[in-house]
């Protein structure tokens, strides 16, 4: 089966759910694309994160380079979704971002990799953008995940 670039954002959900999705979907490499990898939800903080992930046998990279800066995501929070894109779009061309845009176009055309945020709805968030310009690099396809349905609060399928 031909590699696809998963993304999936964590808000919403628990950390076993987390994982156990990842480990349903075969996604053997998570790429984490924030900015700072720090979060107030149990589990989801850089060390703690990864060390979770690998007792799964999921190996974990964070790419900061493909986070999105502090006023990108100040405009996402104030809903002006327009700025907020141009914003990372031009962020994307930065010298950090593009060296950690070929790290994960390697990792996603070696591995079964997914690209992991916070926001639930990819189209909000800036993974969205990164998946879409590895798509354009590798010639991959693009499969969003969702581990919750917000409306039941069951895992998804």
């Amino acid at each position: 089966m031909k590699n696809v670039i998963s993304t999936i954002g964590y808000e919403g959900t628990t950390i076993d759910a987390f994982i156990v999705h990842l480990k349903h979907a075969s996604i053997n490499l998570l790429i984490d694309v924030r900015d700072i990898p720090l979060s107030r939800k149990k589990g989801f903080s850089k060390n703690q994160f990864a060390e979770a992930l690998r007792s799964w046998g999921i190996e974990y990279v964070h790419l900061r380079g493909l986070g999105d800066p502090k006023e990108g995501r100040e405009a996402a929070r104030a809903g002006k979704y327009a700025l907020f894109t141009k914003i990372f779009m031009r962020h994307l061309q930065s010298a950090a971002a593009q060296r950690d845009l070929e790290t994960a176009a390697e990792l996603v055309l070696s591995q079964r990799a997914c690209l992991m945020c916070f926001e639930a709805d990819y189209e909000t968030c800036h993974r969205s953008m990164v998946a879409g310009a590895l798509a354009e690099k590798t010639g991959l396809t693009i499969a969003h995940l969702s581990v919750q349905d917000n409306r039941t609060g069951r895992i998804a399928a």
